[in-house]
């Protein structure tokens, strides 16, 4: 387990590293691989959740079975912390989309930090904030972009994130499904692939296992303008 990129988390970044590593020496660790779901929307959440390595999908059922992939999470990312600042039941499910290590951290030792270090009160805050501003702009996306300006904006989201330079492009290992990345996208799975096919096509990127390579950047971003 990489504590470095655990150190990137919310909830580490107001400490120093004395601190920090007093905090992560009380917090649970858990192993998941692929498929593995950690809670499910409904069930009581009492624990904060930092990503340490691997992959995690947050997504919501509708009542006829559909799903929705809401946001898909990676190293030094942090959830779960909805539950301390409103209790309840958790909004969505987790679920591995790769082998994955956190650490979890219970609302009562939460609390006790909260307490005793305000500022690590404020990152969470800025945390949350910004969560809800890209909740805002996938809204907006969803009324105001085409699916293929939105299918260009995940992958470069996507990228930001998970992507390495290599030989050719940047190589982003999203270990989705066809299935999944439509359901980030919120369209159907056809719809994304046609997207997909005419981006290929034009060189702008090339399909891999749960992996694409872009190859041209600048004409993703303005596609997803």
């Amino acid at each position: 387990m990489d504590l470095d990129v655990v150190r990137r988390a919310p909830l580490f970044k107001a400490l120093d590293d004395e601190a920090a590593s007093a905090l992560q020496s009380e917090m649970s660790r858990s192993h998941m691989e692929r498929g593995d779901e950690l809670f499910h929307e409904g069930d009581r959440g009492d624990t904060l959740y930092v990503i340490a390595e691997g992959k995690i999908k947050l997504g919501r059922t509708s009542p006829d079975g559909r799903e929705n992939l809401v946001a898909i999470l990676g190293p030094g990312e942090m959830f779960g912390e909805l539950s301390l600042f409103d209790p309840g039941p958790r909004t969505m499910t987790a679920t591995a989309v790769a082998e994955t290590q956190l650490l979890g951290l219970g609302n009562d030792s939460l609390t006790v930090v909260l307490t005793g270090r305000p500022e690590v009160s404020k990152a969470l805050l800025a945390a949350l904030a910004q969560r809800l501003r890209r909740t805002n702009a996938h809204l907006a996306d969803l009324v105001f972009t085409d699916v293929p300006g939105r299918v260009a904006k995940a992958l470069l989201d996507l990228s930001e994130r998970f992507g390495r330079p290599v030989e050719g492009g940047i190589m982003v290992s999203h270990d989705l499904t066809q299935e999944e990345l439509a359901q980030l996208v919120g369209a159907s799975r056809e719809t994304v692939n046609k997207a997909l096919a005419d981006f290929a096509t034009r060189g702008w990127l090339r399909l891999e296992a749960r992996a694409v390579l872009l190859q041209d950047v600048e004409r993703l971003k303005r596609r997803a303008r």
